[in-house]
């Protein structure tokens, strides 16, 4: 089955555009709503997962679906440095936002100082391979690769197409599914390489993109 959902929106897909700091607001609310959309549209009562990947994916170990699954978590996603834990700055920040304000991460609009997944991650190749399926908690995911177990979604955890705790999309899910009670992880050792994982300058943390990396941590799972 496939289901489309735009709104008729005509929002600017460039790379430049698309993470220009003034399109966060509106693109974040929008690919939110469309999330919901379709979730409610091929959600059945017989799936126990539910996964968000985008489709712009270049490389993923072909097991990925069922490694996620082996952690048994609300919700997990991979190697992604959209996805951080909170910092004191952040809360502090979050306190002085109007409650409609969006936090734009990663802009230098909004200095958080938060701790992103991809930092965690190991340097050497060896060391990610052996710590493959190392967990750390997050606060806020991005929406590369998401496993989220099924039951969330039909208890009313969804994506929020509008400010949650100044947060919308991906990150306000992880915001009111951690409000809820749920857990939200992270694999920072085990890596899905995203078509633009290397378009912003520093956001590997002065890491280099080892071709096959991905292949090889397959290997090793």
């Amino acid at each position: 089955m496939i289901v489309e959902k735009d709104f008729g929106d005509d929002l600017p897909q460039t790379v430049e555009e698309r993470h220009s700091f003034k399109a966060q607001g509106p693109r974040r609310k929008g690919i939110g709503r469309a999330r919901n959309y379709l979730l409610y549209a091929a959600l059945k009562p017989e799936h126990q997962w539910v996964l968000w990947r985008d489709v712009d994916i270049v490389e993923n170990p072909t097991t990925v679906i069922e490694d996620l699954m082996k952690h048994d978590k609300d919700i997990l996603v991979p190697n992604d440095y959209n996805s951080w834990q909170e910092s004191w700055r952040g809360r502090r920040l979050r306190s002085k936002l109007d409650k409609d304000t969006i936090l734009a991460e990663g802009y230098k609009e909004y200095r958080t100082h938060r701790s992103y997944l991809n930092w965690m991650a190991h340097d050497n190749l060896k060391k990610r391979q052996k710590n493959l399926h190392k967990e750390v908690a997050l606060d806020g995911i991005g929406g590369v690769n998401i496993l989220v177990k099924a039951e969330l979604h039909r208890s009313g955890i969804n994506f929020p197409c509008y400010a949650f705790e100044n947060q919308a999309d991906t990150e306000g899910f992880a915001a009111m599914a951690k409000r809820a009670g749920y857990g939200v992880f992270g694999l920072p050792n085990y890596v899905v390489w995203h078509i633009d994982t290397e378009e912003k300058e520093g956001n590997l943390h002065g890491q280099k993109k080892h071709k096959g990396d991905s292949v090889k941590v397959s290997d090793g799972a």
